[in-house]
This record gives structure tokens, sequence and C-alpha cells, in this order.
């Protein structure tokens, strides 16, 4: 073992099994190994021996050239400063070309993560270049499962694919996946100037199947994010199967883009102008162009991390026009730069009076850092959420809450945004 390699016990009982038969010479041990790991896919999971309701995940590398390190990217590893690289390096199985990392974890987890060979093992620090700390990174080879961040060529955003990590008892996406057999609405792409911001921006309009002006009004949902809730997370889809499923009624969905990451960091961190954009100038033009209704509980504002608090502290400023919020893993913990404390929107809930708004909120149990750069010293994301939750409750507002065995993470928010339209509007 080298210096720079890192040795753990073996808690697979598949690798001690291994690691026995290369200690008495069994040659074709290793390639027996390689090829069930070939037919069964990757990671390795077993059953826990001490609790029923977790499961061993191995995550493994194959060795194909010389090899100091291998680490595990994934929500397991975060830390306030982001990823602990050198706490999830994998270990070297002797004598074999064989890395591994083992963690027990609950049968319901869904997560992505990479794995990344000869890792520099660096630690965030702002003065990161991310392009190149991040260039050792890749998809788990044996891992067929993947998911795909789209592309924005006009925010200059590269796609990122991720392995996907899904144990059997994950709660399931029913919604998400395209069906043959139900008919789809329509995705328009517009352009849309405000006077209350100075800028444009790229909205994608979904009317579902069947839409005419000849019913009453649309219901609203309306997101932030832009291309985020038409791919990452299927928002067509989703409306398109839930409707099929008669769980919803029909209704006109809104994905706002966001022009780029500084504009997000301000537009989406509790900004009146954000909001009187929304309220006065937005949606009076989409009553104009499409049939949609003016009542706030027919109206949800929705978005996930700062689309979730923007979407809070809309509802907050405007219950007029939002009487609905489904914010995923909403992050609350956020305060202003010149605020000593902490959780600056939960405070403001409980200044005011109870509004007529309905909520649902989910958050990740393994968002239990305190987030690296804009929150350092504070609660974690978790705990931010938790504490939220208990106010609106004891500001007796309706509450719908998930929590879920993933971090911060889009590949199960294309799950529970379901869950959220069905808690705030089901039929």
């Amino acid at each position: 073992m080298t210096m720079s390699e890192k040795k753990e016990p073996l808690l697979s009982p598949v690798l001690r099994a291994l690691q026995q038969a290369v200690a008495e010479e069994v040659d074709s041990a290793l390639t027996s190994f390689w090829q069930e790991m070939t037919l069964q896919k990757t990671p390795l999971i077993e059953k826990s021996a001490e609790h029923a309701e977790h499961a061993l995940v191995t995550f493994l590398w194959r060795e194909r050239e010389a090899t100091k390190t291998v680490v595990v990217v994934s929500a397991l590893g975060t830390t306030p400063l982001g990823w602990k690289y050198r706490d999830h390096q994998m270990s070297h199985l002797p004598h074999t070309d064989l890395w591994y990392r083992t963690y027990e974890v609950p049968n319901t987890m869904r997560m992505v993560y990479r794995l990344s060979p000869n890792d520099t093992l660096e630690e965030y620090s702002d003065e990161l270049d991310w392009d190149a700390r991040t260039a050792t990174f890749q998809v788990d080879p044996l891992n067929p499962h993947t998911y795909v961040l789209s592309a924005d060529e006009e925010c200059d955003q590269n796609a990122e694919e991720y392995s996907v990590l899904e144990l059997p008892d994950a709660p399931p996406q029913f919604w998400s996946d395209i069906r043959e057999s139900v008919p789809r609405g329509n995705v328009e792409l517009r352009r849309f100037h405000s006077a209350i911001l100075n800028n444009e921006r790229r909205i994608w309009i979904y009317t579902p199947p069947g839409y005419t002006k000849n019913t009453t009004p649309y219901g609203v949902l309306l997101v932030f994010d832009g291309l985020t809730y038409i791919h990452d997370i299927p928002m067509p889809t989703i409306l398109d199967n839930l409707v099929a499923d008669h769980l919803l009624q029909p209704m006109i969905a809104i994905s706002i883009c966001t022009l780029d990451w500084e504009t997000r960091d301000r537009e989406l961190t509790c900004y009146q102008p954000f909001v009187d954009f929304l309220a006065d100038e937005l949606l009076p033009w989409l009553r104009q162009e499409y049939h949609i209704t003016t009542d706030p509980a027919q109206t949800i504002v929705g978005g996930s991390s700062y689309g979730g608090l923007a979407a809070s502290f809309a509802a907050l400023k405007r219950s007029d026009v939002f009487g609905n919020v489904l914010s995923q893993s909403g992050a609350v913990y956020w305060t202003p730069d010149d605020d000593p404390d902490f959780e600056w929107l939960t405070r403001q809930y409980v200044a005011n009076d109870t509004l007529p708004v309905r909520f649902y909120l989910d958050v990740g149990l393994l968002e239990n850092n305190p987030r690296r750069s804009t929150c350092p010293d504070g609660p974690t994301q978790l705990a931010a959420t938790r504490h939220f939750r208990n106010v609106l409750r004891a500001k007796k507002y309706f509450v719908s809450y998930t929590e879920y065995s993933s971090g911060h993470d889009y590949v199960c928010w294309r799950g529970s945004l379901a869950n959220g339209l069905l808690a705030l509007l089901s039929l």
C-alpha cells in the first residue's frame, strides 16, 4: 500500500470472500468477480447484517493504469466546505486491480455520484479552478444508470453526466417518464422583457393536451430555473401523466429562465423587485396570452434550492397572487450579508400574520452540513427546513413535509415535484 492509499475495513461480505479467495491463490476468483459485477452492475449492494432498514453499498473501481487514489464524489461526502475528498477515498484490495469504498445507507436512498481516479484531494477554496479540479470526475463505468443535467448554451452551461445509485426501497417516481399512450402537452419558448428588472429572459410555457380557451381558466404552476424544470425535472411529462391518471386538473406551467449565476443569486434571494416582476408584469401578460386563473388558491409558485426560497418569499409578499408554495430543498438557511442572524425568511414569517398560503416542503437527510459559501457558520439546510416547517405549523399554515434519503439532488426532485403538486392540488 502506497503512502497515498487509504485502507478501510472490509465491510462487504462479498469482498471478504474475494479477499480470502485471492489469499488462497484461487486464480479464477478475481476474473469471476469482475464478470459478475459486469452482469449485475455496480455499485455492489448487500443487506446490512445489523440494520434491516439499511444496506451496504460498495462503490468499485477497476484499475486500468497506475492509480494512487480513487474518490467517491457524492452527497455522502459533503461538508461545510464542499466534498471531503480525503475522507472518501477508496481502498485498494492487495494483489488485485480492485478499489472499493463501502457505506451503510438507508434502503430508501437515491442519489447521483461520480468517481475520481487519481484525484488531487485538493479541498474547496474560493480561488479554486473548478473546471480543472473536476477534470478527473467521471461516471461509474460499470453502472449504466446515469442522469444528465442538460446543457444551456445561452447561459454557457455544459451538460453534466452522473451515475445514479438507486436502492430497492427508494420512493417510486411514477410520473417522471414519458408514456407513449399518454397525450402530451405543448411547450412553447417565449421571451419577455421586464421594465422592473431591466432585463429580458426566456420563458417556457407548457399548455396541457386539449388546451382551449372555451373552458374555466386553468390553474397555474410558476417555477424558476428555466430548462431545469423542462428537462432535468421533467415538469411537462409529470403534468401529462398526473392529468392522464386523473389526479390533477389540466394546468398551465411556466418555467422562468435565470440569466446567469450572478443574476440568480440576486433575484432568487428574497428580492422584492423580482416579486414585483412576477406579480405585476409577468402574470398579467400571461393572462392576456393564455387562459389562466386569477385565483391564488389555484396558483402555485415553486422551485428548488434558491428557487424554493424565492417561492416562499413571493407568497409572503403577494399571497393575493400566490396561494401555494412548492419548495424543493428551499434555501431557507439564507440570510442577507448585512444581517448577523440566520434564517431571515423564517423570521419574517414569525413576524407576520398568518396568510392564506399552503406549503409543500422537502429536504434531503444528507443536507446536514452548512452551505459552504453562503452560510458557513449557520444552520444546515436540513435543520433550517425543519425549523421553517415548525414555524409554519405553529402559525397554523397547511404544510405537507417530506424528508428523503439523499442530498441536494435533481434526481430526487424529479420525483418529488409530483408529490408536491398532489399535496397542494390533488383532486
